[in-house]
């Protein structure tokens, strides 16, 4: 089963993106998400086995340039995760199709994501998910 979070599963929905994002605390996530579930451009969906929580989707939708695309809104896969145990047995790709069919409630035509230039396995699930690389960016940064 794959459910559209509401306010009352943040608790859940924190605890497996803290596996994911582990340099957060659950209070700051906590707030954030809760701030998000309450807005009608951003969804999380949560996969269920035997009603245990094993992966999850944040979503977005994306108004700004999005790198690749012509039109706004963009939907936008602002992150995906399976436990390991789970993996590879097509929960991600389902999740994905979630995020895009919510997109495309919302007026979108395209859809987007990112990863890291040194994330192997992200990479490989967005090509085998159908997405197309539309650029590579090395970002910087420095003090004033």
């Amino acid at each position: 089963m794959i459910k559209r979070v509401n306010i009352e599963d943040v608790g859940v929905l924190v605890a497996l993106a803290l596996q994911m994002w582990s340099n957060n605390d659950s209070d700051r996530l906590t707030e954030k998400f809760s701030d998000l579930i309450k807005r009608k451009d951003a969804a999380f969906f949560i996969k269920y086995i035997d009603n245990r929580p094993i992966a999850f989707a944040q979503c977005q939708l994306r108004h700004d340039y999005v790198e690749g695309t012509h039109s706004s809104p963009v939907g936008y896969l602002e992150g995906i995760y399976v436990l390991e145990e789970y993996r590879k047995k097509g929960y991600a790709k389902k999740l994905l199709a979630e995020c895009e069919k919510w997109a495309k409630e919302n007026g979108c035509t395209e859809f987007a994501s990112d990863c890291e230039l040194d994330n192997h396995n992200s990479f490989k699930f967005h090509m085998a998910m159908g997405f197309e690389e539309a650029n590579r960016i090395i970002c910087f940064k420095k003090k004033l």
